[in-house]
C-alpha cells in the first residue's frame, strides 16, 4: 500500500524530468570546466545520449539509478505498490538501454554510462571522464 494519495503520487511522478536532471547538469558542468565542448540530447543517435562529442564519436549517458536499475545501488529497488507494473517497466528500460548501446557500437560510437550515484564523487568522476575522452 502506498503511503501517499494517488493524486500526490501522480504529481510527484509528473515532476520527474528526463532531461537536464541535477546529475546530468553536474556532469556537464564538470566537463565544461575541464575544457570540453559537446552537444546535448542528440536525437539522431540511438537512445538520444545526454552528452555527445561528435568529433570523437563518443557519447555519455547520465542514468538515474532507479529508472535504469543500477545493479550496485540501493536506489534501484522495485516499489512495493503496483510492483508488477514497475518490474515490467524498469526491465523494459534496461532492455532498451542494452539495445541502444548495441546500436551505437555498430555505428562506431563509444559510450560511457555515468550513474546518478557516481556523480557525487567528483575526483573519481574527473579521472573516469578524462580516461574515456582521451582514449583513442
Amino acid at each position: 500500500m502506498d503511503k501517499i494519495s494517488r493524486h500526490r503520487r501522480s504529481e510527484n511522478m509528473r515532476r520527474i524530468r528526463s532531461r537536464n536532471t541535477i546529475p546530468e547538469i553536474q556532469v556537464r558542468s564538470l566537463l565544461h570546466s575541464l575544457g570540453y565542448r559537446f552537444r546535448l540530447h542528440y536525437s539522431d543517435l540511438p537512445g538520444r545520449p545526454d552528452i555527445v562529442f561528435p568529433s570523437r564519436n563518443k557519447v555519455i549517458f547520465v542514468h538515474g539509478c532507479f529508472w535504469h536499475q543500477h545493479a550496485r545501488c540501493s536506489d534501484c529497488h522495485i516499489p512495493k505498490s503496483n510492483s508488477s507494473y514497475w518490474l515490467e517497466k524498469l526491465n523494459a528500460n534496461r532492455a532498451r538501454d542494452r539495445r541502444n548501446r548495441m546500436k551505437l557500437r555498430r555505428l562506431g560510437w563509444k559510450y560511457e554510462v555515468i550513474w546518478e550515484c557516481e556523480a557525487h564523487d567528483v575526483e573519481r568522476l574527473v579521472r573516469r571522464l578524462l580516461r574515456f575522452l582521451n582514449d583513442a
